[in-house]
């Protein structure tokens, strides 16, 4: 990818390095969120002296934690970085965003809101709750922010083997496209439709739901590669091609425990993902992106 003259988006927070443990440090672990020393102290001296349930006070200090998630305090004076992968990662975002204000405007006659990428190093909170490296990159409807960690880069060149600029920004726009569904409202009749399925029809849903941000993906790069023609490089597609195969639910279960099950995918198959992405890529169109009416995936 030529990414040289592309601007950098400014909704990116780094919160790389600033030491958030994910529960460590001097906390209780209560409904999968950490209460601080000081929560536990009050609660006990108000079982003790009034007979209060320190359980409640428990339960409000996760309400509160959940509402108000703490930023890191160094970030409003932070500069940006200027490490390679930092900036690759605000120059992909940057296109994301302009590529889809087009799209928006000359297809749905709306204003596209973008969302905030976060960098960030082992764990961190979210609205969706604590965010850790392991998850691989991810998107929170909660508070509309994108979450990565840029060593997953390393992981998807090293133990996927799917390396190159176009892989990575791959993976960038398949969150973003998560975004677009939250803002187009497909995420919210998801998870309804979610609460009222079995498990193993939740999971179909999940995955039709996943092929579909790997559609958008795919119409971001069809459309920012007209919108710029210089972009996109011989190659490319091939890479986006490659990474979505190697993190497909049957090669990776077959990756780590020898064998498929495939009513527990939430993804799609390598298969399914390559396809779905190459549709977007073929057709530039978000309307045939409409995985829930395939009956094909």
């Amino acid at each position: 990818m030529r990414l040289d003259d592309e601007a950098e988006s400014q909704n990116v927070e780094d919160r790389r390095g600033d030491g958030y443990g994910g529960g460590g440090g001097f906390g209780l672990p209560i409904g999968g969120k950490s209460i601080g020393i000081g929560t536990v102290i009050i609660a006990l001296a108000a079982s003790y002296f009034f007979g209060i349930d320190p359980s409640l006070i428990f339960q409000g200090a996760s309400v509160i934690q959940g509402q108000q998630q703490p930023a890191p305090q160094s970030q409003a004076h932070r500069p940006a970085a200027n490490d390679q992968l930092s900036v690759f990662t605000r120059k992909v975002l940057g296109n994301t965003e302009r590529t889809w204000e087009h799209i928006f405007e000359t297809d749905l006659n709306r204003r596209y809101a973008p969302p905030t990428l976060v960098m960030f190093s082992g764990a961190t909170p979210t609205a969706c709750g604590t965010g850790q490296s392991a998850m691989g990159p991810f998107y929170c409807p909660g508070d509309q922010k994108v979450y990565i960690d840029l060593s997953f880069y390393d992981e998807l060149r090293q133990r996927f083997g799917a390396g190159g600029d176009f892989a990575q920004a791959y993976v960038i726009a398949h969150e973003v496209g998560h975004h677009v569904q939250n803002l187009l409202g497909v995420s919210n009749k998801v998870d309804a439709a979610r609460r009222r399925m079995s498990e193993a029809q939740a999971n179909q849903l999940s995955v039709r739901m996943e092929l579909q941000a790997d559609c958008l993906a795919g119409v971001w790069a069809a459309t920012a590669g007209k919108m710029n023609q210089q972009l996109l490089e011989p190659g490319d597609v091939e890479q986006g091609l490659k990474a979505a195969a190697a993190i497909g639910d049957d090669r990776l279960q077959k990756q780590s425990q020898g064998y498929v099950v495939p009513e527990a995918f939430t993804h799609g198959t390598s298969e399914q993902r390559v396809r779905w992405l190459r549709q977007g890529l073929t057709t530039g169109d978000m309307r045939k992106c409409d995985t829930f009416a395939a009956r094909q995936l």
